[in-house]
């Protein structure tokens, strides 16, 4: 089992920076792509960011390219979330995935299932 913990969540202006973090313990962690999903009220759980095992390929989803970063430190078992231009939009409650797959399909881990492992969620919330 992979036990994750987010941090570095809060409420940050518009056109500000955060930068997430999340914590695993348990089996290797660097034998997992790692994931973020965001949840906005009243709307369903949506890809954000994905690293994979290797740590050579990244995907964002379209609305945040250009302005978030995904990375990792396997020495430290932590992923990070790099938030940078943030529009009230990226509202959310952000949340941690592992994945066990290693996939180089483009929109592979577009998708939730293909993740085995979940955060407990960090608040983000952007103000005008």
């Amino acid at each position: 089992q992979v036990h994750l913990a987010e941090s570095g969540g809060g409420l940050v202006q518009a056109g500000g920076s955060l930068r997430l973090s999340c914590a695993a313990s348990g089996r290797t962690f660097s034998s997992y792509a790692m994931g973020w999903f965001r949840q906005a009220p009243g709307k369903e759980r949506e890809f954000v960011a994905v690293i994979t095992w290797s740590g050579v390929r990244t995907d964002y989803t379209e609305s945040t390219k250009g302005r978030f970063a995904i990375s990792r430190d396997d020495g430290k078992n932590t992923v990070y979330l790099q938030m940078n231009s943030l529009k009230s939009e990226d509202t959310a409650v952000y949340y941690c995935a592992a994945s066990q797959y290693n996939s180089y399909s483009k929109n592979f881990y577009y998708d939730e299932r293909k993740f085995d492992y979940w955060g407990q969620g960090t608040q983000v919330t952007v103000s005008s």
